[in-house]
């Protein structure tokens, strides 16, 4: 359902049942672009084989979904009929247009061209958790994350969102996970993401590596900082931990489609159940280690 999980939490007043947050919703609802119209963000039903619904509350937990819709325009589109417009100018007038007059013809060339432009959706969904106070995000890119929390507060009034932070830094917790000082529901996987100390642009990526590896090891010992860790938990997921405390390449082991579950609805609750439940006993546990 999730592949990664951006966290934030949030204070203020949070509808009382799903149809009252769908209702808040509506203030906020997608509608898709119009001719001259680059981007649309709002929300959308989140299964539309299950409900019309702009929320789904499952075991104390709201499901949600946002659609952005955007005209694909592409910049060398607009170039080629901005050429054509100042050789039909130089041609006309016998010398070249002014920076002003350019600015001009490349406005009035995108502004004929938009409303011809193709059309492509995104989606993102997320999940609040009312009475923990948290919210979780479906993306790996901030900027889109962003993107969701707006269309939240346009939506539903009073909310104020800021990221979810730990007292003690994630970097320390990451590197006992490596070296095999935190509990035993937290084990190291087979990727990592490490940083040199004396040039942040300097990255190393490891993927499908031993990282129990003395030799690998010495790295962080010689300089080198650990920002990313791929992580088991507890035999039920696996992910990609940053130090920042984002998730990402989030799979539940031994996850398959259960052939009892026979409907739309039955399939969705199910997985929402298992992902919420999951990510609460993990940010309980994480809270353990990195004091609240």
């Amino acid at each position: 359902m999730f592949r990664n999980v951006r966290w934030y939490t949030f204070e203020g007043p949070w509808p009382e049942s799903e149809e009252k947050l769908s209702e808040a919703l509506q203030k906020a609802a997608f509608r898709p672009c119009g001719p001259l119209t680059e981007r649309s963000n709002g929300w959308e039903a989140v299964a539309p084989d299950v409900s019309e619904s702009l929320a789904r509350r499952v075991a104390g937990a709201d499901l949600l979904r946002l659609r952005s819709q955007s005209r694909v325009l592409p910049h060398a589109a607009v170039n080629e009929e901005l050429e054509i417009r100042v050789a039909e100018y130089r041609k006309k007038a016998g010398e070249e247009p002014s920076s002003r007059q350019k600015r001009r013809f490349k406005n009035d060339a995108r502004d004929e061209l938009l409303p011809k432009a193709l059309l492509k959706s995104d989606r993102i969904r997320g999940f609040v958790d009312a009475k923990a106070n948290l919210i979780g995000i479906d993306s790996g890119q901030e900027a889109n994350a962003e993107r969701f929390l707006r269309r939240l507060t346009a939506a539903v009034d009073g909310l104020s969102i800021k990221p979810l932070q730990f007292s003690n830094p994630l970097e320390q917790f990451l590197s006992k996970v490596l070296f095999g000082d935190c509990p035993s529901q937290f084990v190291a996987g087979r990727e990592c993401r490490l940083q040199d100390l004396t040039d942040p642009k300097a990255i190393v990526r490891c993927t499908n590596v031993d990282l129990s590896d003395p030799a690998f090891r010495r790295n962080i010992a010689d300089g080198m900082r650990l920002t990313h860790l791929a992580i088991e938990y507890d035999n039920v997921a696996s992910f990609v931990l940053d130090m920042d405390g984002n998730i990402t390449k989030l799979k539940f082991i031994g996850d398959e489609d259960d052939a009892e579950l026979e409907t739309a609805t039955e399939r969705l609750d199910a997985d929402f159940v298992l992902l919420t439940g999951t990510l609460r006993n993990l940010l309980r546990d994480l809270s353990k280690q990195l004091k609240g």
